[in-house]
């Protein structure tokens, strides 16, 4: 008897859980695709960090300054950099000027060039006087070379002029 009835326990317990566990059920799966893009553009930023002539005092010899342009074009984009006159009144690609304080307002001669001999003048034409590259799609850094030539000093102060870069692609 008692064999009997802790068969029939088990078979009670087994048909009182039964429904709380699925025997022989199978999760069913279907599957898609999607497609994700990313259209690029050919496209580039420019930077620039400020050219200091420093200080002097009567500008007998010349003096030469550095300074640098950041250019990030898209891998593969051909890119020209140019630089206007600045913003001093009467200021030309030719003959740049960095102006004072003053009426009329004093003014010191200098110039921008692409290369280190200080022979290119950097200009604003494209394929004439501008700087061309190609884009790698990491910064790539472009050097100004300044030059203020000896010539009569004007008066004590600060001289300058803001330079636009300009890049096309």
């Amino acid at each position: 008897m008692r064999r009997h009835s802790i068969a029939v326990s088990f078979i009670s317990l087994a048909l009182a859980t039964g429904p709380l566990i699925p025997f022989g059920a199978r999760a069913a799966t279907k599957t898609t695709t999607f497609v994700v893009s990313l259209t690029l553009q050919n496209d580039c930023n420019i930077t620039a960090n400020p050219l200091n002539f420093g200080t002097s005092g009567v500008i007998a010899a010349n003096i030469d300054q550095t300074t640098t342009l950041s250019v990030t074009c898209s891998n593969g984009a051909a890119y020209n950099v140019g630089l206007d006159a600045g913003s001093v009144a009467g200021s030309t690609i030719p003959a740049r000027l960095l102006g004072g304080t003053g009426t009329p307002v004093p003014t010191v001669a200098y110039q921008l060039y692409r290369d280190a001999a200080r022979t290119l003048i950097w200009g604003q034409t494209v394929a004439t006087d501008t700087v061309a590259g190609t884009g790698n799609g990491a910064a790539q850094t472009l050097t100004v070379y300044g030059r203020v030539a000896p010539q009569t000093t004007p008066a004590a102060g600060t001289y300058t002029s803001t330079v636009t870069a300009t890049i096309t692609f």
